[in-house]
């Protein structure tokens, strides 16, 4: 508690005050026609407190706003007000990250979480070096960037939060009041929709400006601290790729555009190691060092620019070694220590610097089979004419040659392209550039073996396909079929002999934002560590291990939440050989944004994988505590499922949330929904716009749904104590109830309260108020808190001054969704309104969608 009171303290004089200073610099830019607008926020803030703790609509409030305070009757002068408050908020979220990522080092000095050292020091109590250095010979966590579309800040904006993050650790305020200048005449959006490409670029200045020297200095402190002369594990920390791969549901994503991103990823690489050499060989001004040094500067410099004239791994590693011979057998060694940590560099990112992944629905697989077999004479119009034993015989053993000129579909010739040119990417960018292939909606034995025909197909034949086949079971149905599925595939020879070329290691993808969509919470969490335990005993049981790959999104509803606290709770029947998972949206630059946060946030992943079974009591849970935790998630899914099935659930996310708007909004590549059906239906629905509207509302419903009916069903039975003792002594139960906190701790139902009195849409809006309710108080009465996140503050601090920052704009936005509901004259700006309106929000938010 000491601790924590220490760390609220650090946050309210390095985050809190000196948000309030620099933002009253930011209140008054003295720029021409918005000189009042800063002024007259915080009494903005003020009166949608009052109005909405009253009981006022939106549109009450802002009515009496406008008529009392700023004197405009003109709805024209109106609206254009309210997009100029919505700027102005917009960058205070902006400010408000710059001083949060720049107190993070002082906020880190009162942690509670374990870090790298801290560990290492547990090792050194505990004598049990040589087992932790073997396990960290072979340990490995990747973290896979993803393009969702929930926000990327451009590179520009990018560069002026760093800049302010550095003026305000040093105190330079009249600098920063330059720079926030700077920032209220910097577009904070995208003046069109980015294409897949524009993404990638997006994230891999990040790659380049922040993760390849957090990785490199990572890499090194480990090396240097663990007791092993010859630890070489280049592994330990890896980079995976989305932009440019993932085409599930992304027709924009092609495979000029993959070829493209692969590029993009080398040639940056490159700059990377330019740099890098470039101040070595100031240093090196040594006889026989300087010629191979200039050497391989050029080869670097002519990569950088010319994508036709690569320069292979070998080539860059060879010239670095004979220089390092040099040094140490005629020059005394000196500035071997920075050449090393150079090629420590250059044997962790390569020639790839991230691996790029290729990710299809398996949906899209099928059509691409079927056109083939239709186009070779082996079915007359469906797959359904085959057997399953036919099929799979065609898929594995007969050898089709794929040319995707004879196919109109673009889907289908896309398809065949791509697959073949991922030999040439692999040439360029060496295998660990591209080796993954993830199949969305994964539900039976086809969804791998379409992928492994079509590699055949494709002119990679049986022998040579150097790529990791990765099924993604990511709905109920998939979840409760992975373990026919993989037991099915594991006993065919022809898959068993692909996997022993790939070191009998299957990667498996288990995804929390559609598991979730169709489930429920407890019950989407529940079933994926089941299955991931059945799977680890699968895998076992026939000697190969087991890769688990999550699909995290950024709020608890989509898997987020605390990464270490989740990964810490993982039972012993999970496998653990490599953690896995995705990095979405604004998740990218809040959690992995900066060097400090990016090694902090990589250590926790590393010490949460490692703790497990070196350290303590392994994760076990009990026949009797899975029963109670079935039960609930039973009791949970049908409070949830009923709440799906109400024939306002749809209706009432289409019309009255911003569930329509993520689309006009030029944050991502995407569609916001799969197909184009003109009825929408949830399975359609992307996780990202379903939980995003939650979000947007305050409601966050996914986060938490039917969790409070489940716990009072058990406790109006007489069965608290069970719950409670459940809480208490079962950590996996325990984190997914303090991420519920979470999302229940940024709900704000008084925002939405006006819906109560809607005639189509009241009695709905009443289920979710009361199941908010009665959630959390059962989540504090099992957990003995009084208060949500009772044992996080500065995290609950945080998130209250985010949630005041953007309540004027929330506001705003509810005020512009009612106009649109009364069919204003004024419609394309209203719309304009709760589209520009996301923006903020979802920033604010750092997890929301």
């Amino acid at each position: 508690m000491q601790q924590q009171d220490e760390k609220l303290k650090e946050f309210k004089k390095s985050v809190n005050n000196k948000f309030n200073v620099y933002n009253s610099l930011f209140l008054n830019l003295p720029y021409r026609h918005i000189e009042n607008v800063g002024i007259l926020i915080p009494l903005l803030l003020d009166q949608c407190q009052k109005g909405l703790a009253s009981g006022q609509n939106p549109q009450e409030i802002l009515d009496a706003f406008f008529q009392n305070y700023v004197k405009i009757d003109s709805e024209k002068e109106r609206i254009d007000f309210m997009f100029r408050i919505i700027q102005y908020v917009e960058r205070q979220v902006v400010l408000y990250d710059s001083v949060e990522d720049a107190a993070f080092p002082k906020l880190q000095a009162h942690r509670r979480s374990l870090t790298i050292k801290d560990y290492f020091e547990l090792v050194d109590k505990s004598k049990s070096w040589d087992k932790v250095s073997k396990k960290l010979s072979t340990f490995s966590a990747r973290i896979v960037l993803t393009a969702h579309p929930t926000q990327f800040y451009t590179p520009a904006v990018l560069d002026i939060i760093q800049e302010l993050r550095s003026l305000i650790l040093e105190d330079r305020i009249d600098d920063i009041d330059v720079v926030l200048q700077q920032l209220g005449l910097t577009s904070l959006l995208n003046s069109k929709k980015p294409t897949p490409l524009d993404e990638a670029k997006n994230i891999i200045y990040i790659l380049r400006h922040t993760y390849y020297d957090a990785i490199g200095e990572l890499y090194a402190y480990i090396k240097a601290n663990i007791r092993n002369n010859d630890f070489n594990n280049y592994n330990i920390m890896k980079l995976g790729f989305w932009p440019g791969g993932d085409r599930d549901g992304n027709p924009y994503v092609t495979a000029p555009i993959t070829k493209d991103v692969a590029d993009e990823l080398r040639i940056t690489l490159m700059k990377c190691y330019y740099n890098d050499l470039k101040r070595i060989q100031k240093k090196l001004t040594f006889k026989g060092v300087q010629e191979p040094i200039g050497k391989l500067r050029n080869n670097l410099y002519t990569a950088m620019f010319d994508t036709q004239k690569t320069i292979g791994y070998e080539d860059i590693l060879q010239p670095l070694l004979e220089i390092r011979e040099l040094l140490i057998t005629k020059y005394h060694g000196i500035y071997l220590k920075e050449l090393d940590f150079f090629l420590d560099k250059v044997k962790i990112f390569k020639t790839h610097f991230a691996t790029l992944d290729i990710r299809q629905d398996h949906r899209k697989h099928k059509l691409v089979v079927e056109s083939a077999l239709r186009k070779n004479g082996l079915i007359k119009e469906a797959i359904e004419e085959l057997s399953e034993g036919e099929l799979i015989d065609l898929l594995i053993h007969k050898d089709l040659t794929l040319n995707p000129d004879d196919y109109s579909d673009a889907l289908v010739k896309d398809t065949i392209e791509n697959i073949a040119q991922l030999k040439t990417i692999q040439a360029t960018n060496g295998e660990e550039g591209c080796n993954r292939y993830i199949i969305s909606n994964s539900e039976d034995i086809f969804s791998v073996l379409f992928v492994y025909g079509l590699f055949r197909w494709c002119g990679w034949g049986d022998r040579d396909i150097t790529f990791d086949i990765i099924p993604l079971f990511e709905t109920m149905t998939g979840m409760e079929g992975a373990e026919k599925t993989m037991r099915a595939l594991f006993d065919l020879p022809a898959y068993r002999e692909h996997l022993e070329k790939r070191g009998n290691k299957q990667t498996i993808m288990l995804g929390f934002s559609d598991g979730t969509k169709d489930g429920g919470y407890l019950k989407a969490n529940w079933a994926i560590l089941k299955t991931k335990e059945t799977l680890s005993k699968i895998c076992d049981q026939n000697g190969i291990d087991a890769i688990f790959f999550d699909g995290r999104g950024g709020p608890p509803a989509r898997g987020g939440g605390k990464t270490h606290r989740f990964y810490a709770a993982q039972t012993k029947a999970v496998a653990n050989n490599e953690i896995q998972l995705t990095i979405q949206g604004q998740t990218i630059t809040s959690t992995y944004g900066t060097k400090e946060h990016f090694i902090h946030n990589s250590e926790q992943l590393l010490t949460a994988g490692l703790s497990n079974n070196l350290f303590g009591k392994e994760n076990v849970i009990s026949s009797k505590q899975r029963k109670l935790i079935e039960e609930l998630s039973e009791l949970s899914f049908k409070k949830y499922d009923a709440l799906k099935n109400h024939e306002m659930f749809i209706p009432y996310l289409e019309n009255r949330s911003t569930l329509k708007y993520y689309q006009k909004a030029n944050i991502g590549s995407r569609p916001g929904k799969r197909g184009n059906k003109k009825k929408l239906e949830l399975s359609d629905l992307r996780a990202i716009s379903f939980v995003g509207s939650w979000s947007q509302l305050k409601q966050n419903v996914p986060g938490y749904f039917g969790i409070g009916t489940a716990i009072k069903t058990l406790k109006d039975a007489g069965r608290l104590k069970e719950v409670k003792k459940l809480y208490k002594e079962v950590p996996f139960f325990k984190a997914l109830m303090l991420n519920s906190m979470m999302s229940l701790s940024k709900c704000y139902f008084e925002l939405t309260s006006y819906m109560k009195e809607d005639k189509k849409y009241g009695d709905f809006w009443n289920i979710l108020h009361e199941e908010y309710l009665l959630s959390k108080k059962m989540l504090l009465l099992i957990s003995g808190n009084k208060v949500l996140m009772e044992n996080e503050a500065v995290s609950r601090e945080s998130i209250r001054i985010r949630e005041n920052i953007v309540l004027p704009l929330l506001v705003i936005q509810q005020y512009a969704l009612q106009k649109i509901g009364q069919n204003t004259t004024y419609l394309d700006e209203y719309e304009k309104i709760v589209t520009r309106s996301l923006y903020g929000n979802i920033n604010a938010s750092r997890n929301s969608a």
